[in-house]
């Protein structure tokens, strides 16, 4: 064979071979041309998911190609409405309600191990003396090393009053391994204190179906010390239940609207405060992580004039959801409706710009909570 015939040779196999590359790359046609007007309906969805199922590399069942096809109902909708798996709707539940059962801590990833990032006062795991920090390496002896957050708390959960061994690495100290009892939860939303003779500070961490209950608890323990002016703390705030959010305020709001809600078709429905005179002077710390129903009490402050925002501004959601229960234990949370402030002010996207905006800086005390005492101190 010639040079000149193995050089031909040899293009003509590096031309195969990169047809054949294209060709893993490209589509096979299956149903001939495209036809632009095809319309996409239930039809058109059945046919893509049998070419998925008869021809993805991996066998998958029909039941979880629907359960996809269900939360991609939800991808032109905005972030804030979601389809949930059961698993994912019983945890939406405990983060709403305030309620679950467990041993009673927050967890995190970090860096491949499982964190205790907080117990809760009083809970299992606070009373036997686990503390924020520590690592989780077992449950019930099986080592966790590459579980999600996700699955450890599955294998923590279970019913009320069964036991469940959780083996903790604190530091340099030998790990030590607890024998805890589940219990039903209750996380407390409210902290208060008393910062002088005059002043009175409470810290809201979220709207649950108990914060209402709470708020007004702790106002009746500040009042036994005669508190005249308030420091309500609503940073790091996410929201939560518009009601709570609504009866809270009617405890500060003086008599009037405290949030209009729109509905689809510009069906509007305002809830009001019967409130004839605020009993407190009030401050209202805010951050960028104040949302939704923190949004809700900072803006109706702001427009009924019942007292100071201090901080950055708000994260702006400014839309109200509501949680449905489907028949499989599933849910979803969709978006029904906008909030407008009492002056009917849409905070979407924008946020409360506080009246006076104050920052922390890293390593610097609490400057916010100085000027709220400053001002309420004046």
């Amino acid at each position: 064979m010639t040079n000149k015939s193995k050089i031909k040779n040899s293009v003509l196999q590096l031309i195969l071979v990169a047809i054949l590359s294209i060709s893993i790359l490209l589509p096979i046609p299956i149903y001939g041309e495209a036809v632009e007007d095809t319309p996409i309906d239930l039809v058109y969805f059945i046919q893509i998911m049998d070419l998925v199922k008869n021809n993805y590399v991996h066998d998958i069942g029909e039941e979880k190609l629907l359960e996809g096809g269900i939360k991609g109902l939800f991808y032109y909708l905005d972030e804030n409405s979601d389809y949930y798996t059961k698993e994912e709707f019983d945890q939406l539940l405990e983060e709403i309600t305030g309620d679950f059962v467990g041993i009673g801590v927050y967890i995190k990833e970090e860096d491949g191990q499982i964190v205790i990032t907080e117990t809760i006062k009083n809970g299992p795991a606070y009373r036997a003396g686990i503390k924020s920090g520590d690592i989780i390496l077992a449950i019930d002896g099986q080592d966790i090393k590459g579980l999600s957050t996700r699955e450890v708390v599955e294998l923590i959960k279970g019913e009320a009053n069964t036991k469940v061994k959780i083996k903790i690495q604190r530091g340099k100290e030998k790990p030590k391994e607890y024998t805890l009892n589940r219990e039903n939860i209750k996380v407390k939303t409210v902290e208060h204190n008393k910062i002088n003779k005059d002043i009175g500070y409470i810290k809201l961490s979220q709207f649950s179906q108990y914060s209402h209950q709470e708020m007004k608890d702790a106002l009746k323990e500040l009042d036994k010390h005669n508190i005249s002016s308030i420091i309500l703390d609503l940073r790091g705030n996410p929201g939560g239940l518009l009601d709570e959010a609504v009866d809270i305020s009617r405890l500060f709001i003086p008599e009037g609207p405290i949030v209009h809600v729109k509905y689809r078709g510009d069906n509007m429905v305002t809830y009001y405060s019967n409130l004839k005179k605020p009993k407190y002077k009030l401050v209202v710390l805010v951050d960028k992580n104040s949302a939704s129903a923190s949004e809700i009490f900072a803006g109706a402050v702001q427009d009924r004039k019942a007292g100071t925002v201090i901080g950055t501004p708000t994260y702006g959601k400014g839309t109200v959801q509501q949680i449905i229960s489907l028949p499989r234990g599933d849910g979803m949370k969709l978006t029904i409706a906008q909030y407008l402030t009492p002056n009917k002010r849409n905070i979407d996207g924008k946020g409360i710009t506080p009246d006076i905006i104050v920052e922390n800086k890293d390593g610097e005390k609490d400057i916010p909570l100085q000027k709220a005492i400053d001002i309420l101190s004046k």
